[in-house]
């Protein structure tokens, strides 16, 4: 392996640990004043989402390998019962900070709103009797209590339920006994107990205001809320699977009832339920995580819809026209004339819809062939392909069904783009499809031409708008081939012959990343300059880690833009002095992959679906593409520039894993993502200019553009 004598456990960073900083930062933004009020809550929601994933997945993981007495320690030296020891401690942290910005922050600063999530105490009589109403009408006729003795064992608890634990005296006897009951996900969580919605009460306080007509006759005892997070991850053993796609239905259902990680509940809380829950549940007090507050925050999201509060949120961003299609009336006319950089969600997604929906329609399209990872609900990218194969076209479609919690939806689309008649290929046995690329073949008068699309981001309108994504459009020869050989080795046997542009995993992308940092540190080592610029999701690989270390070693200069994850050590003497690594959280989600190689000056920018990470490089198919175009490779040059120049959003790493923000008083306020927004807004703005028309809708007024730095999965 490159690197080999870097390999060391103190020369890595454990992943799980690396991951709770990354929802540190994201809690980190719940605080930032220049953050809106409202915005500043979704980052509270968000921070309880990513924790509820990080159980199911990564503690379910940990869990898994305790109890199967798996020792065998991580790269960073860390046994599955070490790393379980640290990040039990991390996340009760966690929780409690959470917790703290909501109630000693983020609600005094509702109510100098006129905003107020009440408890029962807090309701006025007409208040009451508005919520006694509701209970009665709406809630009472859903709800299902279940107490628990010899002829009624305790029910399965639903994955994230929320619910209301009791502990009842029955009237005969004077037994105790434990019900609970299921606070129903069917109704919205808040109430709102005022016309302008300002005053609210939650769902689980109204049950618990009336839960004695539940129970009539019986003397309840005491009341508390709970939640349990169950293990989500999966052993799916594909290769024994007669149907694929039935199997995994099968095992996505069995994902609500694996074994409790953890135990959220009510602080206070009454000793009797916490004890009988623990035994029913088989938790340890390690997994108990005691709430002094509402459970589940991913409610305050919905805060954003009170009326008449765009002052406490950001204005919405407007995705503009892509630069190379002003003007452009016909897609594959502008496709044909120059390959089309986008960048999303600045510049708008619509025109990949309309590729797709375009293709589908015209008589000169034979045939259409995409991948599809993450799609939204109501996908017109879905439509669209149905669309077409009902117009008579060649339609493939590769639908990964294992594309982790969107499994349902995907199972559900593949069955209609089968019943549209296309052709639906489910994944590949061993490996999930996470390459982005959209293949359509059009009969022109110079004879067969193929048009691709590729992306760093998936084909989902509705992401498209929150997800920093990259996108090529292009006709070019050689990614035609390219295109062509990926699907015939996605929907047959066999391996493709080599490729022309670009480099594809599980075969061939890995080896290709290691020669091109070889390469670099080659030319550090001729004495020229040699600098190297990554931006991705997460850094765990350990064989590419050794390798920027190696060439951090000869002299080549790593700058690692690293959103989540990342094993890395930076800056540490006589491993990685000249790595430096940033993570960028804000208001969107950073998402795409873009890596940089000076290679003695003539410059090399690659786009890509992968992050460095084993399943990315080893167990996925991945893509990764070239951006030959001059004025792209400027154009993505000055993205990457403006990201390394962040001082708003972004946090330096230091070896220790530790991240800071960035404090420059004295240089000019740079927030990349604003930045990128308000060039997108400004070359629009020009454009309408130069016509001197009203052809296009104006843009909006520059006091009408979000200021991010004043006011962010």
């Amino acid at each position: 392996m490159i690197g080999e004598q870097y390999n060391k456990p103190e020369n890595l960073i454990s992943r799980e640990l690396s991951w709770l900083e990354f929802n540190q930062r994201v809690l980190d933004e719940a605080t930032d004043p220049k953050n809106p009020l409202l915005e500043r809550g979704k980052f509270l929601s968000i921070t309880t989402s990513n924790l509820d994933e990080f159980f199911m997945v990564r503690v379910g993981s940990l869990k898994d390998h305790i109890h199967s007495e798996i020792n065998k320690p991580d790269p960073a030296g860390l046994t599955p019962k070490q790393q379980m020891k640290r990040v039990a401690v991390r996340t009760h942290t966690m929780i409690e900070d959470q917790y703290a910005i909501y109630n000693d922050s983020f609600l005094p600063k509702l109510k100098e709103e006129g905003i107020e999530i009440l408890s029962a105490e807090d309701l006025t009589d007409e208040e009451k009797e508005k919520t006694a109403r509701y209970f009665a009408e709406e809630v009472f006729p859903v709800l299902t209590p279940m107490a628990v003795d010899p002829g009624r064992p305790f029910p399965l608890i639903l994955n994230r339920s929320l619910n209301l634990g009791l502990m009842i005296e029955k009237a005969e006897d004077q037994e105790l006994i434990f019900a609970t009951v299921q606070v129903p996900s069917v109704l919205p969580r808040i109430f709102p107990l005022s016309e302008d919605k300002r005053r609210m009460i939650l769902l689980e306080d109204v049950i618990r205001l009336h839960v004695g007509s539940l129970f009539p006759n019986q003397k309840i005892l005491c009341v508390t809320c709970y939640r349990i997070t169950r293990n989500a991850d999966m052993e799916f053993k594909e290769e024994d699977a007669p149907d694929l796609l039935e199997e995994m239905a099968k095992s996505v259902k069995q994902r609500k009832w694996g074994q409790a990680v953890r135990l959220e509940i009510s602080d206070p809380t009454d000793e009797k339920i916490l004890e009988y829950l623990k035994e029913a549940l088989e938790v340890e007090n390690k997994d108990i995580y005691y709430i002094p507050g509402p459970l589940d925050l991913g409610f305050v999201s919905k805060l954003s819809k009170i009326p008449n509060t765009d002052h406490l949120q950001f204005a919405p961003l407007v995705p503009q026209t892509p630069q190379d299609l002003f003007g452009e009336k016909d897609i594959f006319e502008a496709i044909r004339k120059n390959d089309i950089l986008m960048q999303h969600p600045y510049e708008s997604f619509d025109p990949v819809v309309r590729f797709v929906a375009k293709a589908a329609e015209d008589p000169d399209v034979l045939a259409i062939k995409q991948t599809l990872y993450r799609v939204s609900g109501q996908s017109p990218i879905i439509r669209a392909l149905a669309k077409a194969a009902d117009n008579g076209k060649q339609v493939t479609v590769l639908v990964e069904v294992k594309a982790r919690f969107d499994e349902e939806n995907n199972i559900h689309w593949a069955r209609r783009l089968e019943q549209a008649g296309c052709h639906v290929i489910y994944g590949l046995v061993g490996l999930k499809t996470h390459c982005k690329i959209t293949l359509v073949v059009r009969r022109e008068d110079e004879g067969i031409r193929r048009y691709v699309h590729m992306g760093t981001g998936n084909y989902n309108d509705v992401t498209a708008r929150l997800y920093t994504d990259m996108g090529l459009f292009t006709c070019k020869e050689a990614f035609g081939m390219d295109a062509s050989y990926l699907f015939n080795s996605l929907s047959g046997y066999g391996d493709p012959p080599e490729y022309y542009k670009v480099a594809t995993a599980p075969l061939g992308l890995r080896s290709r990343f290691l020669s091109l940092i070889e390469r670099e540190k080659q030319h550090a080592l001729n004495g020229e300059e040699a600098h190297i610029i990554a931006k991705v999701n997460s850094l765990l690989d350990t064989e590419i880690i050794c390798a920027l270390y190696e060439a951090s070693q000869a002299g080549v200069r790593i700058d690692l833009i690293v959103r989540g994850i990342c094993c890395i050590r930076p800056q540490k003497k006589g491993v990685s002095e000249n790595i430096h690594v940033r993570s960028i959280v804000g208001w969107l989600l950073e998402h795409s992959r873009v890596y940089y190689f000076l290679n003695g000056g003539n410059e090399e920018i690659f786009l890509s679906s992968a992050d460095w990470m084993p399943r990315n490089l080893d167990r996925r198919v991945e893509l990764m593409f070239p951006i030959e175009d001059t004025d792209d490779k400027e154009r993505l040059k000055d993205i990457l520039h403006i990201l390394l120049s962040d001082n708003q959003k972004a946090r330096v790493m230091d070896q220790d894993g530790n991240y800071t923000r960035i404090r420059e008083p004295e240089m000019p306020s740079v927030n990349a993502q604003e930045t990128f927004y308000q060039q997108a807004v400004e070359a629009a703005r020009q454009y309408e200019a130069s016509l001197k028309s009203e052809v296009f809708r104006p843009m909006r007024s520059p006091e009408e553009t979000p200021r991010f730095e004043e006011e962010e999965q």
